[in-house]
């Protein structure tokens, strides 16, 4: 059997220590700040830590455990950066937390956010997590390796396009707020419906869900990992309908020209778009 089972319980329990150090670190500073949207800056560190940990720990193929936690690390720094821009940029708590969290008490608000977001991320990383313990066979099914790291960074790379454009998109917007008469926005300014947002309405995050697949797949070479499979389906549940995809769409229904956008445009896997 190519998983050392002792090997792996090192990994998960060192995993679970650092995801619970910085879950704990992140909620004491969000609480003192009231900001409880803080958990979101600390979902991609806390995976990225995951990665290093288990690459660290495990004593499985060397080479895969640590390309493994470089591309989740790359990963990681990226959304970080992101995040971090996000959050600095208002003073204010993002209105999903303080819906979700309405009248809850600290404990309440520690378990359903902090608690929750850990236990997510050790269940998301458990191909990592398996790999890192794990020696690759000799046969062909040790090319899923390679495959499934092209997909992590296949993946990233929809990811930050995807963001770029977004970004692009509401720099334009802003400045012809500034620009315009009475905040008027040029109607092509509207919606984004062009680049990989004419393909997909949810780029992004469908690009994230690609990163998680690909770990699968390169975990997976080692056949005590393909178990984990229900791994990149949680997290495809949360970019959908968790935290992701759903949200926005429900924030966005009444936006003028949105509903055609929804009709032109795949929710979430990419199409070409539908004319008219």
């Amino acid at each position: 059997m190519s998983l050392d089972t002792k090997n792996l319980a090192r990994v998960t329990g060192a995993s679970a220590a650092v995801v619970t150090a910085l879950q704990a670190g992140t909620a004491v500073l969000a609480l003192r700040a009231g900001r409880r949207d803080y958990a979101d800056g600390v979902w991609g560190p806390g995976l990225a830590a995951v990665a290093v940990t288990s690459a660290v720990v495990g004593r499985g193929n060397p080479v895969r455990r640590w390309a493994l936690a470089g591309v989740t690390t790359a990963w990681a720094v990226r959304l970080e950066r992101l995040m971090a821009d996000r959050l600095a940029s208002t003073d204010e708590e993002d209105e999903r937390y303080t819906e979700f969290l309405e009248g809850d008490s600290t404990p309440v608000v520690l378990a359903k956010v902090f608690g929750t977001q850990a236990l997510a991320q050790l269940a998301v990383s458990a191909p990592l997590q398996v790999a890192a313990a794990s020696e690759l066979p000799r046969g062909a099914r040790k090319w899923l390796f390679p495959a499934g790291l092209a997909v992590m960074v296949a993946g990233g790379i929809v990811e930050a396009v995807a963001d770029r454009q977004k970004a692009a998109f509401m720099a334009r917007k802003k400045q012809a707020k500034q620009d315009g008469p009475d905040d008027d926005v040029p109607e092509e300014l509207e919606i984004l419906d062009s680049g990989l947002w004419g393909w997909s309405r949810h780029p992004n995050y469908f690009g994230d869900s690609v990163v998680w697949d690909g770990a699968f797949i390169a975990a997976a070479a080692s056949p005590p990992a393909a178990w984990t499979f229900p791994a990149p389906i949680a997290m495809s549940y949360f970019l959908i309908f968790a935290t992701g995809a759903k949200r926005t769409e429900k924030r966005m229904q009444e936006r003028p020209g949105y509903r055609d956008y929804q009709r032109r445009v795949a929710f979430f896997l990419p199409r070409p778009p539908r004319k008219g």
